[in-house]
């Protein structure tokens, strides 16, 4: 990555600059001795031709192709949904082929460090130790709610508020007559008691109430996945177990989630406590059981105690939402570079987000430590692909309007930025959506790549710990992971510094490399994974969509 004044160049390869000011029409730019005239308006994220192109030409970035253009381009002119369409090169799997040796980062500085942690009879260590509750069908949701209802505040957790709003205040003043300009000029915010150690359960991190819209009456297949997405939060090293609502004759069974959950944990010590509401008396009589089962629950997760952990122990989910233009310039790099150091201290990464990395397969593929590996993996992307585009949402059609926008024109562009998340480490295995992580090293796990439906199946593989890059701004959160939020540039971060954690704009400003960043990152990573709330965490953002494969993208 070469950046020199107002501009950058990724790869050598590319045929297109980064704009990292906004460039005025007309505006000269020289770089590495050519001179470049601005045929239009360039944004700061966006990106211009360093050679005239005719239609049909192609357009590389990151030193993959990106796009095509669709008309003639002018030296200097910049690429965007009118001029420019997605293009990616073809894929394939080599038996034959040998792959390279991977050097690791230095890892010394981290070598001795530690993170406090929960440790799990299994070996898995939880960066939190939540009890979670979660309905089998959509119409336990209610049942949930009620159990919310009934045991938060008296338990301690409702208290735990980061923002709180004086409503009262509003009342009073319209009571007295105020009037509509004085009322909306009024201030109203109560900073929170933020999060301490619970009276009653001080190493119970939380109650985690999970609801959903599935379970019956939609495709059977996404019935079974769902219990298998389930089990896999109940075997979360962040779970310390689990009450169960199931009403008794779905498609979601609760022998089905059973029987997923033994496969996933053949040893499982975790309580589960399993309630039929059909097998029941009175939904008084459930809900008083459910009740004391999550209690009795919460006395038996509180004897486990934060204690030191081996970085080794960390299974990092990578994942991006809301990105921009400089997504992939720093942020996404940065979270390579912790990537790769985890995967040099014997920790797991995982990336997702499978239409991200599309126009990138064939790197993936080269990196793949085996064949069966890179095949499952071409497998995957072929068929998810081929199904997307049966249903009118090919991969190529993934950019949201607020990507491009900010800059990512194609799909391409977008994905190639995004494979950065995955750092330079080998892939270890290819894992299918809830398929858990069992390898240390870089994995790739098929998720979708709206934010929420990826974050929530990365908890589901396993991940203790999710990065989360962001250019636009976006509160995501998780459940049982704590989600850290990193921007991609710094304006966004002061804008929206409530709702993020770190910045890497100091990457694009010049004043850091990425490795710098990416130290700095684990730092962090290290206090969050010791108990450290992320800022999604004290906002609540407990974000949890399953995935059905057949409805989303």
């Amino acid at each position: 990555m070469e950046t020199k004044q107002n501009v950058l160049r990724i790869h050598e390869k590319d045929n297109v600059l980064v704009a990292l000011t906004d460039l005025e029409k007309g505006t000269e730019v020289v770089f590495d001795a050519q001179h470049y005239t601005m045929q239009d308006t360039i944004p700061a994220k966006h990106k211009f031709v360093t050679q005239s192109l005719a239609e049909g030409d192609l357009v590389y970035m990151y030193g993959v192709l990106v796009g095509k253009a669709k008309v003639a381009i002018a030296k200097g002119g910049i690429v965007n949904t009118s001029n420019l369409e997605h293009e990616t090169e073809a894929y394939g799997v080599n038996d034959s082929k040998e792959r390279e040796a991977w050097q690791a980062p230095d890892v010394s500085m981290f070598a001795n460090k530690t993170f406090n942690g929960y440790h799990r009879k299994d070996g898995k260590v939880g960066t939190e130790n939540n009890w979670i509750i979660i309905p089998l069908v959509f119409c336990q949701n209610r049942n949930v709610e009620v159990l919310k209802q009934a045991i938060v505040d008296k338990l301690g957790y409702g208290k735990q508020q980061h923002l709180g709003f004086d409503v009262d205040a509003l009342i009073n003043d319209y009571k007295a007559g105020a009037s509509i300009d004085a009322i909306l000029s009024k201030d109203i915010i109560k900073d929170g008691e933020g999060i301490s150690k619970n009276p009653l359960f001080p190493n119970v991190d939380g109650i985690k109430f999970l609801t959903h819209d599935g379970g019956c009456g939609g495709a059977t297949s996404d019935a079974v996945t769902l219990c298998n997405l389930l089990a896999g939060y109940i075997n979360n090293p962040n779970v310390a177990g689990a009450t169960v609502l199931s009403l008794g004759c779905q498609h979601a069974q609760a022998s089905i989630l059973q029987e997923a959950l033994s496969k996933m944990a053949s040893a499982n010590t975790k309580p589960v406590y399993v309630l039929e509401q059909q097998q029941s008396t009175s939904e008084k009589e459930l809900m008083a059981e459910a009740v004391k089962k999550t209690f009795v629950g919460l006395i038996e997760a509180n004897k486990t105690e934060r204690k030191p952990a081996s970085l080794s122990k960390l299974v990092i989910g990578l994942e991006c939402g809301g990105s921009d233009g400089f997504s992939g310039i720093s942020a996404n790099p940065t979270l390579g570079y912790v990537s790769d150091l985890i995967v040099g201290l014997k920790g797991a990464t995982v990336l997702s987000e499978f239409p991200e990395l599309n126009g990138v397969e064939q790197e993936l593929i080269n990196r793949c430590t085996d064949a069966e590996k890179a095949k499952k993996f071409s497998h995957i992307m072929s068929t998810y692909n081929a199904k997307a585009e049966a249903l009118g949402a090919a991969f190529s059609m993934n950019p949201s309007p607020g990507n491009i926008k900010d800059g990512l024109i194609t799909d391409a562009i977008k994905s190639a930025g995004a494979a950065k998340k995955g750092g330079t480490s080998p892939v270890e295995d290819v894992l299918d959506y809830t398929e858990q992580v069992v390898t240390s090293g870089l994995n790739l796990l098929c998720t979708p790549g709206n934010d929420v439906e990826s974050t929530t199946g990365l908890a589901g593989s396993g991940c203790n710990i999710i990065l989360f890059t962001t250019g636009l701004g976006t509160p995501t959160g998780n459940p049982i992971t704590p989600v850290i939020k990193v921007s991609s540039n710094t304006k966004l971060f002061d804008k929206m510094n409530d709702i993020i954690d770190f910045n890497t704009g100091s990457i694009i400003e010049g004043t850091k490399t990425i490795e710098q960043a990416g130290i700095e990152l684990l730092d962090f990573v290290i206090e969050v994974a010791s108990g450290r709330p992320t800022k999604a965490t004290l906002l609540r953002q407990d974000d949890f969509i399953p995935w059905k494969r057949g409805m989303s993208l």
